[in-house]
């Protein structure tokens, strides 16, 4: 019994290590991206890429869809707060569920989208966004891949959970 319980042990441990090492992956994605924009474009610039896409360079100091945006300075540290926080929560949900293969994967999403975006905070007081869909003169938020990712882990936690009401 104590082999089946170390060799659970071990595949959770090995499938903590890979959900951890794809978060860490997402960051890196997100801030050289970030790093790229940064060096390429002054704030404001756009570039055409096709008729329904540009790269721009955007600051959002609020949250999603510039949500509090213009709070006076104090949403900053907050944002911050609040993604250091869930980053951990994600970190310890990782380590008890880490042999979920969905849920994992949407966790890991989360967890790197978050941390991106928390170091952009940090770092620059905003968070830098680039990239900008349009169709008929109506452009979406600009957003970036942290965001990105956060949005494909939110979609992966539902089908998650959609999956397990079905099995359950």
């Amino acid at each position: 019994m104590a082999k089946k319980s170390k060799t659970s042990f071990t595949h959770t441990s090995h499938s903590l290590w890979l959900w951890l090492g794809l978060a860490l992956l997402v960051l890196l994605a997100d801030q050289f991206t970030k790093i790229l924009i940064i060096g390429s474009f002054a704030l404001g610039d756009s570039t055409p890429v096709t008729s329904f896409f540009n790269l721009v360079r955007w600051h959002n100091n609020g949250a999603a869809f510039s949500f509090l945006a213009q709070a006076g300075g104090w949403q900053r540290w907050f944002f911050t707060g609040l993604g250091t926080v869930a980053a951990l929560l994600m970190v310890w949900l990782l380590k008890k569920h880490a042999g979920q293969k969905l849920f994992g994967l949407a966790i890991a999403c989360v967890l790197g989208g978050a941390v991106g975006n928390v170091i952009d905070r940090v770092l620059y007081g905003y968070v830098v966004d680039f990239l900008d869909f349009h169709y008929a003169g109506i452009h979406f938020p600009a957003f970036n891949l942290a965001d990105s990712a956060i949005t494909l882990g939110a979609a992966c936690l539902i089908l998650d959970e959609l999956l397990r009401v079905r099995r359950g």
